[in-house]
């Protein structure tokens, strides 16, 4: 990537004892990109943000920032600030002081210090707090205290370790706007960890999903949600049935296949494959019907479980060979419900382009 302002190359993590945290990543992170490495506890997402910002030193490979190869440059000399999880504010200081700390610890003049302190202030809308002390303030007012100290220094790249788990749920999603709106406007390239897939999809342009010290796919949101290249991926982001299919033959961009508890059938393939696949359908593109319908997939079955969450219903169908199929059912009449009940016998059907075949 040409406008890449990190570049990781065959970056490697060993810990003592054999355990290998990060194993050969390579990525690029664009300049002014809001970039999320995304996955499970232990998946070594952490691992390498902490190598990028200096905090950890590689086993091998290169970390290049703005140019310049900083692997082994120490976090002090490097274009990068880091938010960590606990905020980590001063709690003796006011929001002022505590953002401007930083800049005074560096020998920064005090007229230089009051200028950019309210500029960050006014970034993160904090400018009528300036004397108020951390246990004054929310957790989510705090967490824009740790944000507007990190901006403070005008890194090139702004890390961010898990930066909302410490907030509950209607806060965090306050927050998740903000960030974005706060990216766009500060314009340098955020790269945020974290292993909650709403978070990562509603922020970032792009998210590398790691598992096991590895990056399993890179790409847009919508691109991982929709074109999932792994059945890992699948899972993963958001959720998704996954059917067990037998290939009986390639014909040209197709394959001639048995689902499991579905039957046998005709789905797009680019790959060449062969013998066991899976097949992945989002909740959300599978229809329920109360007769038979005259789609090209369908199966019948019973309602086993229906779920109220207000603006969907979640409902999980049992057909053969204990496939149980999750459909998601939009909630848009004030009569409320998907209309469907426990014990109730039911169709599901849906398009054969919504069916994603996954050889890994």
């Amino acid at each position: 990537m040409s406008d890449a302002i990190v570049s990781i190359r065959n970056v490697t993590k060993a810990f003592p004892g054999g355990v290998t945290a990060v194993d050969n990543v390579s990525l690029d992170i664009a300049q002014n990109e809001f970039f999320a490495l995304l996955g499970p506890s232990g998946c070594g997402k952490t691992t390498l943000l902490r190598m990028i910002s200096g905090l950890e030193t590689p086993t091998g490979g290169q970390i290049i920032i703005g140019g310049e190869d900083m692997a082994y440059t120490p976090p002090n000399k490097r274009p990068t600030n880091m938010v960590f999880q606990s905020y980590a504010v001063f709690p003796h200081m006011t929001v002022e002081q505590n953002v401007g700390y930083g800049l005074k610890v560096t020998g920064v003049a005090s007229d230089e210090i009051k200028r950019r302190v309210g500029e960050a202030l006014e970034m993160v809308k904090l400018t009528k707090l300036a004397t108020r002390k951390p246990d004054q303030m929310s957790g989510g007012q705090r967490q824009r205290v740790a944000l507007a100290r990190a901006l403070v220094k005008r890194p090139k790249v702004l890390l961010l370790d898990e930066p909302l788990s410490a907030l509950d749920a209607k806060l965090r999603d306050d927050m998740r706007m903000e960030l974005t709106r706060l990216q766009e406007t500060v314009g340098i390239t955020f790269i945020i960890v974290t292993h909650d897939q709403d978070e990562a999809l509603s922020m970032a342009s792009r998210i590398a999903v790691m598992d096991r010290g590895a990056v399993q796919q890179v790409a847009t949101p919508a691109e991982l949600y929709e074109h999932p290249k792994s059945r890992f991926v699948a899972d993963f982001i958001g959720k998704v049935n996954l059917i067990d299919a037998r290939v009986h033959r390639q014909i040209g961009r197709k394959i001639d296949c048995e689902l499991k508890g579905v039957g046998r059938m005709e789905l797009a393939s680019d790959n060449l494959v062969g013998g066991q696949v899976a097949v992945a359908v989002r909740p959300e593109k599978l229809k329920i019907a109360t007769a038979e319908p005259a789609s090209a997939i369908r199966v019948q079955g019973k309602v086993r479980d229906v779920a109220y969450y207000g603006d969907t219903s979640h409902v999980v169908i049992e057909a053969a060979d204990g496939l149980n199929l999750s459909v998601n059912v939009q909630n848009d009449t004030r009569l409320g419900g998907s209309g469907v009940e426990r014990g109730q016998n039911v169709w599901v059907h849906w398009a054969p382009e919504d069916s994603i075949v996954l050889t890994e």
